[in-house]
């Protein structure tokens, strides 16, 4: 297939953008902005030392060691377990919420977290808890919160003000449920498309990342963690997640990208992976959670290398580091020498699920052994501690309850219109053959393809469901259907169809085709071309003799085969969330499409994985990083 013009004039700027990157030395610390990581807001913690010694000094071993435990509070056997094991944290991974689906409301949620939250403030030293959640593109588990495009979209838009923006009123919702603390923003760096992870990471270009990590941050974070509209935010996964090599060990399948092994030196893990660590700490990032995957074979939870060696002495992290998701457990077969292994190597705290107890136990012993040194277990305490105080926690004078006056603004209208203003500048137009676009109100639309009308698919994974879900209503959200409804207005009625057909008569077909919502592991994928079903229903609408402006749901870019020379238009809408609207918007010429592609798109699947970092000589995209045409 010829490559379009527009892709072509691309090249010689994506070239010398890899020369340039190539060049950068291998010590990032002394060549990056932001490299005397953490000297900014490192005071902001290490002000609070002298109070978290203080009650370090009161605390008993079992005290110390139940706030370095954070169990999935699914995995809870007895909500006593708080008060008896002293438990610092409590989490709601994907899909752990209240048991019963009925409380599955805004007021379930925050009765479910301060729920516990009260458990915590039994115990002898009243230690409040922190609780976190995957907020990844907004409060995502909560129905009718406000769902933002997923990151590779927010990549496009280059939009550090906007991010920082989305970054508050995540905050906000978020602590409305009496939550504190999110599991964002994820600073990874895709380099192989093939990941199911893809879509977390803002691009795949470093400074990129860099910049709009820490953009992200400033807004969870705010200017000062003891804003009560602010949540404790936690850059991940350190160091290298996006990296993997396709064939490398995993615990999940064979293809070894998700929880693989990156096998890269140490100059390429600096320049690729280490830049938005860098950001985020300089900007006072109070927590960093270790990735699943291994450097060089080596488990990076386990790793006294890059987590005290390079995180915590060299670029000064002064916050603490938790877990991913039982990731200790696949450091040794023996789950003590897990335990041993990774809180040697820095681990401040541990994500757990059924085996808390046992961790419990465990670290109780290895403490008492010697295995685990007291200045190791005080060191993590004291981190963790220090960070409880930052996030005003432990002021007596406030509740650690959920402020549900700040429920009155939770999904609302004003909070949407910045998601739809974020969709609307991460929409990419690929292609507008003979100005297909924009659309007149009054043009005769059929709208057809199985992600027309499809909530669901529209916000992809991390939505109310770990994996999301097709099906999936997300209250409070607008289909591409609906807002385009809205913006045509009444008078001109859009006819619809899923497989293409019934376009005969319209002026025009919008067929929205793209992938079923994933997240990490299932979303690992070899073949990336549409599916027969979109690739179909493109031909079909076709067929009427009538321009096809497809737009692709997509989670990563997709070998578009045939589709790309049937289109007449092309618009790369990602994974836009819940504010179809912003589509609408760009459809209908209501704003301009200005987003520029955070990731190289690839011809074929033979050419993968290709990025902008990789090697200049392959490089031969269908469109080039940075490619974007608008109106």
């Amino acid at each position: 297939m010829a490559m379009p013009a527009a892709a072509t004039s691309l090249r010689p700027l994506a070239v010398a953008t890899m020369t340039l990157i190539a060049c950068l030395a291998p010590s990032l610390r002394q060549q990056l902005p932001g490299a005397d990581a953490g000297a900014s807001r490192q005071a902001d913690f290490a002000a609070y030392d002298a109070q978290a010694k203080q009650l370090l000094a009161a605390m008993t071993l079992d005290e110390k060691i139940g706030q370095m435990i954070q169990p999935d509070q699914s995995a809870l056997k007895d909500v006593g377990d708080i008060e008896r094991y002293f438990l610092g944290s409590l989490l709601s991974g994907g899909g752990s919420g209240p048991k019963n689906k009925a409380d599955y409301t805004l007021t379930g949620w925050t009765d479910l977290v301060d729920g516990y939250q009260r458990h915590a403030l039994k115990t002898r030293l009243a230690i409040p808890l922190l609780y976190g959640i995957d907020a990844v593109h907004g409060h995502n588990n909560i129905p009718g919160a406000v769902i933002f495009p997923h990151n590779i979209a927010l990549g496009c838009t280059r939009d550090a003000a906007l991010v920082e923006r989305i970054g508050r009123i995540t905050a906000e919702e978020v602590r409305s449920t009496g939550i504190n603390w999110v599991f964002a923003p994820c600073v990874t760096v895709p380099q192989d498309e093939r990941w199911g992870r893809t879509y977390e990471g803002y691009s795949e270009e470093p400074q990129l990342v860099q910049e709009l990590g820490a953009a992200a941050l400033r807004g969870l974070q705010g200017s000062s963690l003891s804003d009560p509209l602010s949540v404790l935010a936690c850059a991940k996964h350190f160091i290298g997640d996006g990296g993997t090599a396709y064939g490398s060990a995993t615990t999940h399948g064979d293809h070894g990208l998700d929880q693989g092994d990156t096998r890269v030196d140490e100059a390429t893990l600096r320049r690729i992976h280490l830049p938005g660590y860098i950001s985020t700490v300089r900007a006072g990032v109070g927590t960093i959670m270790p990735s699943y995957s291994s450097w060089n074979g080596v488990k990076c939870s386990g790793n006294r290398l890059l987590l005290t060696d390079l995180l915590k002495h060299e670029l000064g992290f002064s916050g603490f580091l938790i877990s991913d998701y039982n990731a200790i457990d696949h450091l040794d077969a023996d789950y003590k020498t897990c335990a041993e292994i990774s809180i040697n190597a820095g681990m401040d705290m541990v994500m757990v699920t059924d085996r808390y107890q046992i961790l419990f136990a465990d670290l109780k012993e290895l403490a008492l052994s010697g295995r685990v040194p007291m200045t190791r277990i005080d060191d993590a305490v004291t981190r963790i501690l220090r960070v409880k105080f930052a996030l005003g926690l432990m002021d007596k004078a406030r509740s650690p309850l959920a402020d549900r006056s700040l429920q009155a603004s939770f999904g609302s209208a004003a909070h949407r219109l910045v998601a739809r203003a974020a969709v609307r500048e991460s929409l990419v137009l690929l292609k507008n053959d003979r100005h297909t676009l924009p659309l007149a109100a009054a043009t005769r639309v059929h709208l057809a393809g199985r992600g027309a009308n499809s909530l669901g698919m529209q916000c992809g994974g991390w939505t109310l469901d770990w994996q999301g879900r097709m099906e999936h209503l997300v209250p409070g959200g607008t289909s591409i259907l609906a807002g385009m409804q809205e913006v045509a207005g009444p008078g001109h009625p859009i006819t619809v169809s899923a497989d293409g057909s019934g376009a005969a008569g319209a002026e025009v077909a919008v067929v929205v085709i793209g992938e079923k919502p994933y997240a990490e592991w299932a979303g690992d994928s070899v073949d990336l071309a549409l599916a027969q079903v979109d690739v179909d229903a493109v031909a079909t609408a076709k067929k009427a003799g009538i321009p096809v402006v497809v737009v692709l749901l997509s989670g990563r870019p997709l070998i578009l085969g045939s589709v790309l020379e049937q289109a007449d238009a092309l618009v790369a809408a990602w994974l836009p969330g819940s504010e179809g609207g912003g589509v609408a918007d760009i459809i209908y010429g209501i704003a301009k499409p200005q987003g520029k592609l955070s990731r190289t798109w690839p011809r074929s699947l033979d050419q993968l994985p290709i990025s902008i970092t990789g090697d200049p000589a392959r490089y031969d995209p269908l469109f080039g990083f940075g490619f974007g045409l608008t109106y």
